[in-house]
């Protein structure tokens, strides 16, 4: 997957998850707010009743069992009179004849007589009062439970103590407020898809100018460097023929400058795989020393010819075998240590050095390479900015040999093999490269 893709996922995922926090968080705030104040307004409704009902019973000296069974059916009560702790038993109204009616009474009279549940206490008159609470009750036949306002008048009248309950569903008004949650999910529901549709639609937007600009770049280095290897396998073939028949510097500068130049061309098109997410990287089961030994040899001449010692350090321990694309880890050592060479002066030294770290946990085992120079060395500042393409530090400038490519190119690698590579100060003067395999 290319970097574009990469950015335009996360760009959609960070807009998306944002706006759907936000959205939520505001909705659940607003529908709690809502269904507390529809849940108060409701109940605030009943206690305009209570007041007729109380005073109504203090004025009779009889109360008839029509007026009970009209208070039940026009107020959609469930009413239990009490005399005295005797119940005061009439004729059931019939539109409100339910089941279980007697277990909702039944378990009203049990919430009042227990004084663990909160109750609010109100007084009517001299002689009267009434207790509110709200009781949730579930029947043998529901897995749910259901909710009813609550409130027992107490009067005392004749010498007797009048107690009513009056008990009211609140289904009605949960069934709006379930209503209210379904039809806001509905909504969030739309409103995100679209959210979430927008913001891939959006970021796809901004991000079009850079893909294309990433495109042509892409294409100019893959144009140029294909139209490019051709004259310079000529170059290459005719010096080399040149060279076997006549020693002439003028083909040995054609020869070096076309090997200079194909050196640039290589490392561009590495570059552009890295790009493009096409890199290839073939793992397989590597011996890590084999590798370091091997580098150190390919540039013994090289550091002979500067008077430079070379040497590879290599554990007492024999290692295992490492998981990597052993051509592209020596891609890397060749760049770090023709670097190390070059910015070495004479009588300086090289060290290659490779190590393993096991441990108890299997995150923590890697393979540990190390490339050491006692050369110019590298300031604070610029170790942000060596694996940078095209960088070059100010001492390596008058180098023809170096694009500032090379360190780009190791990072990139060590990257796809899902290591690190990292630069720090050899004690006594100069640069090490610490390159962590897993």
């Amino acid at each position: 997957m290319n970097t574009i893709k990469k950015a335009h996922i996360h760009l959609t995922l960070l807009n998306g998850c944002i706006t759907t926090l936000i959205l939520t968080i505001m909705t659940l705030i607003y529908l709690f707010i809502s269904e507390s104040n529809m849940m108060q307004s409701k109940i605030s409704s009943y206690p305009r009743d209570i007041y007729p009902i109380a005073s109504y019973i203090e004025q009779q000296d009889i109360i008839s069992n029509t007026w009970l069974s009209q208070l039940e059916s026009n107020n959609q009560y469930y009413i239990s009179l009490m005399d005295n702790g005797a119940e005061f038993l009439y004729n059931v109204n019939r539109e409100l004849s339910i089941d279980n009616r007697q277990q909702i009474i039944s378990a009203a009279w049990n919430y009042y007589h227990d004084d663990s549940i909160p109750k609010s206490t109100h007084t009517l008159s001299h002689d009267s009062s009434y207790v509110s609470y709200i009781m949730n009750h579930k029947n043998d036949t529901s897995v749910t439970s259901s909710k009813y306002y609550c409130s027992v008048i107490s009067i005392e009248k004749n010498h007797a103590a009048l107690e009513i309950l009056l008990a009211a569903p609140l289904d009605d008004i949960q069934e709006q407020i379930t209503r209210q949650r379904f039809l806001f999910l509905g909504i969030i529901t739309l409103a995100l898809i679209a959210i979430w549709i927008f913001a891939w639609i959006f970021t796809g937007k901004l991000l079009t100018p850079i893909a294309a600009s990433r495109l042509r770049q892409n294409q100019f280095i893959a144009s140029a460097s294909h139209e490019l290897r051709t004259p310079l396998a000529v170059i290459l073939s005719c010096a080399e023929a040149g060279l076997t028949k006549n020693e002439s510097s003028e083909l040995l500068t054609i020869k070096n400058e076309s090997l200079r130049t194909s050196r640039l061309l290589n490392d561009m098109l590495t570059l552009l795989s890295c790009d493009t997410g096409h890199l290839d990287i073939n793992p397989e089961y590597t011996q890590l020393d084999t590798l370091v030994l091997n580098a150190c040899e390919a540039f013994e001449n090289m550091a002979a010819s500067k008077r430079i010692s070379i040497t590879a350090a290599l554990p007492e321990d024999i290692l295992p075998d490492c998981m990597c694309d052993s051509e592209r880890i020596t891609q890397v050592l060749t760049i770090l240590l023709h670097n190390a060479i070059s910015y070495t002066p004479e009588g300086g030294a090289v060290c290659l050095s490779v190590a393993y770290f096991n441990s108890f946990h299997k995150a923590n085992r890697h393979f540990e390479i190390k490339i050491s120079d006692t050369g110019v060395g590298i300031s604070d500042e610029e170790k942000n900015k060596i694996f940078d393409r095209f960088y070059r530090s100010e001492k390596a400038r008058s180098d023809k040999n170096h694009f500032g490519l090379g360190l780009a190119i190791a990072y990139d690698i060590i990257t796809a093999h899902h290591g690190t590579i990292t630069v720090t100060d050899t004690p006594g003067g100069g640069t090490t490269f610490v390159i962590i395999l897993n």
